[in-house]
């Protein structure tokens, strides 16, 4: 596991109903993160945290995240100037997962798309499709 600047875990008594935060990072040292927006509750995003992701978000209040792909610490909106700016960060019951509720702040999209949210595609079954489903874009279903 990486070295993390969190309280080492313990219990599961304490994990679960304690009042210290203490975050299981996977294998890699990535912790999942919801991102959703503070006002409508709609999902905007998903990525990994790693420890200083997770502790930068904290100090900060703009999320930070770990870019898998470029193998770096990602500022979500630094370039784009769409940063998410953090209301409350919550945890789970075994704390292996992170919920931000946050404002989009810029052009106010937090999908490198453009897109408001980067879940911006409805999955639907069809027998004609490759696979048997399609996707459509939310918007048109909207």
């Amino acid at each position: 596991m990486t070295d993390t600047p969190f309280a080492a875990r313990t219990t599961a008594k304490d994990i679960e109903a304690g009042a210290v935060f203490q975050p299981k990072f996977d294998g890699d040292g990535y912790i999942p993160a919801i991102v959703t927006d503070a006002k409508s509750g709609a999902v905007l995003m998903f990525a990994f945290m790693n420890a200083q992701a997770l502790r930068l978000t904290l100090e900060t209040g703009v999320a930070h995240f770990w870019s898998r792909s470029r193998n770096k610490l990602w500022k979500k909106g630094e370039e784009s100037g769409n940063l998410l700016s953090v209301a409350e960060i919550r945890t789970d019951c075994d704390q292996d997962v992170v919920w931000i509720t946050a404002t989009v702040q810029g052009d106010g999209v937090a999908c490198h798309t453009g897109a408001r949210s980067c879940f911006y595609r409805v999955v639907e079954a069809s027998a004609d499709a490759a696979g048997g489903a399609r996707l459509v874009n939310a918007a048109l279903r909207d």
